[in-house]
């Protein structure tokens, strides 16, 4: 992902699922513009960048349709997709058994900050996080308790 907000490059990790997807788009794009107008990736129909404004509203609609946005206009937000991801990832890491301490600073590239301060604001306490976490200190308890009974 080139100049992102600060103008910042970054290395998005992606399923290869994914990126037979974007690889597919990028053939049809560039067979059908050319000579773009804009080296964004995703190009509207005029081979220029989408706005900001056609981002929103399509994603506002979508999560019209999907029923997680009501008449009122209510309803979930882009920056809600990250903090969705910085949750879900931890609480994946946690179930792989992950050093989740050690895989903060991974979890702050990936989200494109330079520092876990920056990301710290995406994560929120969750009941599913918040049971992993508990259970990981349980554990360490339990392991600390069974080692200092066998000495």
């Amino acid at each position: 992902v080139r100049r992102t907000k600060f103008f910042k490059d970054r290395l998005v990790p992606v399923h290869p699922t994914v990126l037979a997807v974007l690889n597919e788009y990028a053939r049809l794009r560039d067979v059908k513009h050319p000579d773009p107008k804009s080296q964004a990736f995703f190009l509207q129909q005029w081979a220029g960048r989408y706005s900001k404004h056609t981002l929103q509203t399509t994603y506002w609609n979508l999560t019209r349709l999907a029923g997680l946005r009501g008449d009122s206009g209510d309803g979930p937000t882009f920056h809600d997709l990250r903090h969705s991801f910085a949750v879900r990832r931890l609480a994946a890491w946690y179930r792989e058994g992950k050093d989740v301490n050690a895989m903060l600073p991974m979890l702050a590239t990936y989200m494109g900050h330079a520092h876990y301060t920056d990301t710290a604001y995406y994560i929120t306490a969750i009941p599913e996080l918040m049971e992993l976490a508990a259970q990981r200190v349980r554990t360490a308890g339990q392991t600390s308790s069974d080692e200092e009974a066998t000495r």
